[in-house]
């Protein structure tokens, strides 16, 4: 086994064993996630990028990588933090281990290091910057090169994640998708989605509802995502600073007038911004897949999918947002929607994978906000 260090910004250092490719190294800010299952979902998540993630459970890799639960093609996390990673795997569906897709991505993981003394200091003292290498064993030269990581305050990563160019997004017959409990749009709707790191599985479930989806880049003017005529607009999620994202933040301010709009995680927290509301980054954040949140319009208790490092802030939000969802574990908001606009968004992931689907009515509920839309203008046609 080959040795490997992480090192924090704070000084504080860790040794375990590297797994991976032990050539790499990787640096970015480490976070944790509380979920049981799902690692790959998670990795694969682009809203990972530039994150060291940290599994709380004990026991990672034991059933591989497979073709279909990816929410991206390529390992998206900057590396991997576990206690004891699993070499041998053992699932019908897999192709290949966690060791050799991490291989193949020329990204490094560390084991065997003590995860929960790691996580109660994130938790006390919030996530850092910190720096995984096999290649650097002094620890001090580490913790110097983690300091001088950019923050991620300020950072805007989404062109990082986004699509190049825009695409249709083909539905496919791919096994083990939830499917529609007999409700599909009556008619196929346009959806027009601004990628800033947008997930598979959330296309997934918006085409399994009947609609017809164009990504688009996340710089993509209001002007072009108009002349595609969508019935609605989705704004994705996707990793860094909201606030940074200021290009799509006045890009929305026109959209929102025009279209209905459905955001999720960052695409929430850039509607908030263009309403006028502000955001700030959370001491350690939201990572699992069993948070509590409460539907302020119903009633209900959502068990959620979570993956967050920045929220609005409630006192900010303007009169012409109504508080629709929060998370009960600090009050954080979970979603809002606009007071006379067909315009909504959650912090969390309905689409889940991994995860609960208690919170899947929400795609629904932009169908239905396309419809309407679309029956008010053949009215006034």
């Amino acid at each position: 086994m080959t040795a490997a260090l992480l090192a924090l910004e704070n000084g504080m250092s860790f040794r375990g064993f590297a797994f991976g490719d032990l050539a790499a190294e990787s640096e970015g800010e480490v976070i944790f996630n509380t979920a049981m299952t799902g690692y790959q979902e998670a990795l694969t998540d682009p809203s990972y990028y530039k994150q060291i993630l940290t599994f709380t459970y004990p026991h990672i890799g034991n059933y591989g990588i497979n073709p279909h639960d990816g929410e991206a093609a390529t390992f998206q996390a900057a590396g991997l933090i576990v206690r004891e990673y699993s070499p041998t795997h053992s699932n019908w569906r897999a192709s290949m281990s966690l060791q050799e897709f991490m291989q193949h991505d020329h990204k490094i993981g560390i084991e065997g290091i003590d995860t929960r003394a790691l996580v109660r200091v994130l938790r006390s003292e919030g996530v850092m910057r910190g720096i995984i290498s096999a290649k650097e064993t002094n620890a001090d030269t580490l913790i110097d090169r983690a300091r001088a990581i950019p923050s991620m305050d300020g950072l805007d990563l989404t062109g990082f994640v986004t699509t190049s160019v825009p695409y249709l997004w083909q539905e496919t017959a791919e096994p083990f998708i939830l499917q529609v409990n007999g409700y599909r749009s009556p008619k196929k709707l346009r959806v027009a989605a601004l990628d800033f790191g947008i997930k598979r599985n959330i296309l997934r479930r918006l085409a399994s509802y009947g609609c017809e989806i164009m990504v688009f880049p996340s710089d993509t003017s209001a002007q072009e995502i108009r002349d595609f005529k969508p019935d609605g607009v989705f704004l994705s999620n996707g990793p860094g600073d909201p606030a940074a994202v200021t290009y799509a933040i006045e890009n929305i301010k026109e959209l929102v007038q025009e279209f209905p709009v459905f955001g999720i995680c960052l695409g929430h927290q850039l509607l908030g911004l263009a309403f006028g509301a502000e955001t700030a980054k959370m001491k350690f954040g939201h990572r699992g897949v069993n948070h509590p949140v409460k539907n302020l319009l119903s009633g209900d208790i959502e068990i959620t999918s979570q993956n967050h490092g920045f929220a609005v802030e409630r006192d900010s939000m303007p009169p012409t947002l109504e508080l629709t969802h929060i998370n009960l574990n600090d009050q954080t908001v979970s979603g809002f929607r606009h007071r006379t606009l067909p315009v909504f968004c959650v912090q969390y992931h309905p689409e889940a994978s991994p995860g609960t689907h208690d919170s899947d009515y929400l795609f629904r509920q932009f169908i239905e906000s396309m419809m309407e839309a679309k029956k008010g203008q053949k009215a006034k046609g």
